[in-house]
């Protein structure tokens, strides 16, 4: 048996009875949608899809061909966005997308918020951990590595090849050129050229990082 959604046909073999698919979605063919998962108004899923168990999709997120969301994650969050009042912070609503390009694999429990106005998005060939954030307006270039517990901030830009190595941090507005390597439990507070190599609290270049450590430990002999 097939069924179709907003003209598009899908196939109900690959959709759990358990889930909840908003009629206005959209499923290619050879989606596989596991139990306990939520499809939301206006969602769009590329073929040979797979969304694993727990995952909430939410309004007007879109995802490419042979995409995997890992189990507990949630796309389209709104972003944290207040203004500071006189009684208090104001919430900003945020009413943009998130787009998630071909072949992004997305790990276990994580969060990418939906962008203000305009679209978040992930790269095609993107490969993301478990338990990373990552914030709204965000753009993320063609198979970058985020390892697990990285958090970005809102409209940073990674290039194409990045890799961020587990819990990095990034500041809001940076950008990171193509081919660069923050390492594991960095900093980054601004903005960082191509072929790049950052760590450290704050970061910075990786060698004179390297050679500050060094400094350090002979002077404590």
């Amino acid at each position: 048996m097939r069924l179709r959604a907003s003209g598009v046909e899908r196939r109900a073999s690959g959709v759990s009875p358990l889930a909840s698919v908003h009629p206005s979605a959209v499923l290619g063919t050879g989606v596989r949608i596991a139990p306990f998962t939520y499809v939301g108004e206006r969602v769009r899923i590329g073929d040979d899809s797979r969304v694993e168990p727990g995952v909430t999709i939410l309004a007007d997120c879109e995802l490419g061909r042979r995409v995997t969301v890992g189990a507990g994650t949630v796309l389209g969050i709104n972003g944290f966005g207040y203004e500071r009042g006189k009684d208090g912070y104001r919430f900003i609503p945020h009413r943009g997308r998130v787009i998630i390009e071909d072949d992004v694999e997305i790990g276990a429990n994580c969060t990418i918020a939906r962008a203000r106005r305009t679209e978040t998005r992930i790269g095609a060939g993107t490969k993301i951990d478990a338990l990373v954030h990552i914030a709204h307006n965000v753009s993320i270039g063609r198979n970058c590595i985020i390892i697990a517990q990285c958090g970005i901030a809102g409209s940073v830009r990674l290039g194409d090849n990045v890799i961020l190595a587990g819990q990095t941090g990034i500041k809001d507005h940076v950008t990171v050129g193509d081919n660069s390597i923050v390492y594991a439990k960095s900093a980054l507070y601004r903005s960082i050229p191509a072929n790049s190599r950052y760590s450290g609290i704050p970061a910075r270049p990786h060698r004179a990082g390297l050679r500050l450590l060094a400094q350090k430990r002979r002077q404590a002999k």
